[in-house]
């Protein structure tokens, strides 16, 4: 089909077709790590990368905001919303995937690769929304999906139509007998065999998540070189990177051998080497465009350091790290993170990356139990060393919704995350129609336009610490370093280029005694109260507070 623009496609062949141009790009210094003594610092820095002190907003695009009425988040309702985020302060946006699809894991089963969804509206939408997100300062991200496919997409179709055809190895296939998959693999969401057998010819295809996503076959030239085209076709409309799904899973052991242990899942442990050097063909790709395009990983492997060697110099920029998502709200589990965390990036000279919530999670604030908590968690995310990922809702203290068992639709459970965004506290919450998935709790209380009226909301509270983080080289690229704190409490400093910003964080339920050698100022405090005042050595209760040293 066309589709206009600076690309075209065709879903009979194989890929973009591109006429691309000779690209350039401007060298970058390099940050370096050093872990000592509890301490975490910059030995040198050339330019200052978007990527690194810009803080990432994820963008659940069904759940964000409609413009048509069909109760569904799309590109337009997200423009129209732009101003709210350059209000909110945030530096740049993730949008998950938009692409053709029939929607079996909500876009993550990606039918055509260069097209919208009739559903999310249309390329020239796209344009339109990228153009203007740009003009007001804003970077995007697109999510990309290469693991898998749809079972919809033109390349299974003909997989799948004959053992001849010129597309079957682009998939993963494997002979054997009906009623014996081939290893003992499990995918996620449904807890049965990441295998399934097609009738017609006579073959097991792999599908690490639902039998309608199966796996592309990387090992496979074409298909690198039909992806690499994908990549082409988006960063030639000027995206400004990629958030890529389950990057770490790409490469596969050719012998797919059976996983140790009984009913587990390959996503969570494969560590295939394959997919780090298919992940340097997409870095060599991106360094020939300019403007710093930038790569970001779901590296969905709890173990930090395996994480951190995903993100070389001539890999990804920067890969989550999930471990964090699952520590409880006690300062000893947190100090954990934080040093396996600045430790295992540090090591390899890698920039780290933080996130509480995301599509996938229940949200932190409910996770943790409290607003109080989850404004103080606020604070802790968005003042450590590295990239910092919002999403959608937490600055609004969003809970998961509570979802009926008859409008359940997601196959991974995942629905009470992605509960739509309230505008207002009108009965349809700044939506034309009532959404996909019910709201979250309390949305007449927890909407943007209620709390943007409130100047001691959580709203504002998010909207403070951007802008101090904005304005600080402490906080966007300094030093770390702990600093001695009682029970229960976690204390740091940031400094910079003279710039120095401590953080304190009480994890209890108590008020708690935190005296600091120097004399600082709270900037910033999680419960609203004394900014602007000296610090006076006390932690309110499941408070946050952002410090400025007194010169």
């Amino acid at each position: 089909m066309g589709i206009g623009g600076p690309a075209s496609y065709d879903p009979a062949k194989s890929w973009c077709a591109l006429t691309l141009e000779p690209r350039w790009r401007a060298s970058v210094g390099v940050w370096a790590l050093v872990i000592s003594s509890g301490r975490v610092s910059t030995e040198s820095r050339a330019d200052e990368l978007w990527w690194k002190t810009g803080v990432f907003y994820e963008i659940y695009l069904r759940s964000f905001a409609d413009s048509n009425g069909d109760g569904v988040g799309d590109l337009e309702g997200l423009r129209r919303r732009l101003d709210y985020l350059t209000w909110l302060g945030v530096d740049a946006v993730w949008l998950s995937p938009f692409y053709r699809s029939p929607m079996a894991d909500f876009g993550y089963d990606v039918a055509d690769y260069c097209d919208v969804d009739p559903l999310f509206g249309t390329l020239s939408d796209f344009d339109r929304l990228l153009a203007e997100a740009h003009q007001r300062g804003l970077k995007v991200i697109v999510d990309w999906v290469p693991n898998h496919s749809s079972d919809q997409h033109p390349w299974f179709i003909e997989s799948r139509s004959s053992r001849d055809n010129p597309k079957r190895g682009w998939y993963v296939w494997r002979d054997g007998a009906p009623d014996q998959p081939p290893n003992n693999w499990i995918a996620s969401f449904a807890k049965e065999p990441a295998w399934t057998w097609d009738e017609r010819t006579q073959a097991w295809y792999l599908h690490l998540f639902l039998p309608q996503q199966p796996d592309l076959n990387w090992a496979n030239p074409e298909v690198v070189d039909a992806m690499h085209g994908v990549l082409r076709f988006w960063l030639d409309r000027d995206v400004d990177g990629f958030r890529i799904d389950v990057v770490h899973a790409i490469g596969k052991d050719p012998a797919l051998p059976d996983l140790p242990g009984a009913g587990r899942s390959h996503v969570m442990i494969n560590s295939d080497q394959g997919s780090q050097r298919l992940i340097r063909g997409f870095r060599a790709l991106l360094d020939t465009y300019p403007g710093d395009r930038t790569m970001v990983g779901e590296v969905y492997i709890l173990d930090t350091a395996r994480v951190a060697s995903y993100c070389t110099s001539d890999q990804l920029h920067l890969a989550f790290n999930f471990p964090p998502i699952w520590t409880p709200w006690t300062a000893e589990a947190w100090r954990q993170q934080l040093d396996i965390a600045y430790g295992a990036f540090g090591a390899v000279e890698a920039w780290p990356t933080w996130m509480l919530s995301n599509h996938d999670h229940r949200r932190h604030r409910t996770r943790y139990g409290s607003e109080e908590r989850a404004r103080a968690a606020a604070v802790l995310l968005l003042t450590q060393r590295g990239t910092s990922f919002l999403y959608a809702g937490e600055e609004l203290g969003l809970q998961d919704a509570i979802v009926p068992p008859d409008r359940v639709v997601d196959p991974g459970g995942r629905d009470g995350c992605r509960a739509p965004i309230p505008w207002d506290a009108t009965p349809t919450h700044g939506w034309p129609v009532e959404p996909w998935l019910p709201w979250p709790p309390e949305p007449a209380r927890n909407n943007v336009a209620t709390l943007q009226r409130d100047p001691m909301s959580i709203l504002h509270l998010y909207r403070r610490l951007l802008k101090a983080r904005r304005r600080s080289a402490a906080l966007q690229r300094g030093d770390w370093k702990w600093l001695a704190s009682p029970e229960g409490v976690l204390a740091y400093v940031r400094e910079a280029d003279g710039d120095r910003r401590a953080v304190i964080i009480n994890f209890t339920d108590e008020a708690v005694s935190a005296p600091l050698e120097e004399i600082w100022q709270v900037e910033v405090a999680s419960n609203g109260v004394d900014e602007g005042e000296p610090y006076a050595g006390t932690v309110a209760p499941s408070t946050g507070l952002l410090l400025g040293a007194v010169t």
